[in-house]
């Protein structure tokens, strides 16, 4: 590694890396390109926000569909702000993480109420909006308004700990990967900067087999020159994550109608519509059964794995009188009830219910 964390060419290196991303930027949906940046078209700081919301922890493939399906129903801030809530969840059903749906619905909101519809123009002012951090706090300041903000995701971190041969392990060398990214990153074209070295991370200095041959950084790359490229960023090893256990509850009215609960706020899966079940959570609800019935076991476990844990659940399903009155919760009709609204756990539920309630004709009530 250099002796110094300020690199003497530092300059040149952004000024080779913009030349190449000048002619192998990705396309994206919510990118404004280097050629459209030079004809004088700047980056919507909505889509910018909007699409670092969705990318946290979740692939660009992922992301690019419902990126489309979001800016085609609202296309600005003042209308994802005026969405019902139940809304932009079924939207966002299969992104994961609905920690991040319901901060992009408050941070829409507290960016027309107190901005008037306008974002914050610098990273301090973009960190009081709710569920913005510091990455994406740096990000949109960058990208949106060319502010020098130093943007390290996994692909910078990857790209600038090889680039100076960092061989702390992550995440101990966070810190430093930061400190040592925030002297590439240049006055002029920031933005550009930022999305080059993700570009970059991306597609030439991957984490398997990093294409070095085709890297305009190669020649100041310390990790290549001693060998290590395909080494870093070194990582500590991962605690295992435990298991957690717990049961779900579902129960289908006689009319068709099924028992549905509003998650707390606080927890997993804060706020979303869920079936009955243990506080496998830990949040602190209640644990107990919806309702009084004939519960009978599927024989069919649940399994969810979370960043921390890994889950398994036990699924109960029930057939109850249109006269039941549940302890939790409230009946759907089934008219009004949309599985693909529900998160992915819960709809894991409903498919096991689904395969073990059937009608008494023999057909499947709940398919």
């Amino acid at each position: 590694m250099r002796d110094t964390d300020e690199s003497p060419d530092a300059g040149d290196i952004s000024a080779r890396l913009l030349v190449w991303y000048d002619r192998h930027a990705r396309v994206m949906p919510w990118r404004v390109g280097p050629a459209e940046r030079r004809a004088g078209l700047r980056p919507d700081p909505y889509r910018v926000w909007l699409s670092e919301i969705m990318l946290q922890q979740t692939t660009v493939a992922a992301v690019r569909d419902y990126f489309r399906r979001f800016t085609e129903r609202w296309p600005d801030v003042e209308a994802l702000a005026a969405a019902p809530d139940a809304d932009v969840m079924a939207e966002w059903a299969g992104l994961g993480y609905y920690a991040r749906a319901r901060n992009l619905l408050k941070g829409a909101r507290a960016v027309v109420a107190l901005h008037g519809g306008r974002f914050p123009g610098t990273r301090d002012g973009l960190l009081s909006l709710p569920g913005v951090g510091p990455y994406t706090a740096a990000a949109v300041a960058s990208i949106a308004f060319d502010e020098p903000a130093t943007v390290v995701d996994g692909n910078v971190e990857r790209v600038v700990s090889r680039l100076f041969a960092v061989e702390t392990p992550l995440p101990a060398a966070k810190p430093e990967l930061t400190r040592l990214a925030a002297t590439l990153t240049p006055q002029e074209r920031p933005g550009d900067h930022a999305q080059a070295m993700m570009d970059l991370g991306a597609t030439i200095c991957t984490p398997r087999k990093p294409v070095c041959s085709l890297c305009p950084l190669r020649p100041d790359c310390e990790g290549h020159r001693a060998g290590l490229e395909a080494e870093l960023p070194r990582k500590a090893p991962k605690a295992e994550k435990p298991v957690r256990e717990g049961r779900l509850w579902i129960a289908v009215r006689a009319d068709g109608a099924v028992l549905l609960e509003t998650r707390p706020e606080r927890g997993m899966l804060g706020g979303m519509l869920g079936w009955p079940g243990t506080d496998w959570d830990r949040s602190g609800g209640p644990a107990g059964a919806p309702l009084e019935a004939d519960w009978r076991d599927t024989g069919v476990e649940v399994r969810h794995t979370f960043t921390h844990f890994h889950l398994r659940l036990e699924v109960l399903v029930a057939q109850v009188a249109e006269a039941a009155v549940p302890a939790r919760g409230s009946f759907v009709p089934r008219a009004d009830f949309r599985p693909a609204a529900l998160p992915t756990l819960m709809r894991k539920g409903w498919s096991v219910a689904a395969a073990a309630i059937r009608h008494p004709t023999g057909e499947e009530r709940l398919a």
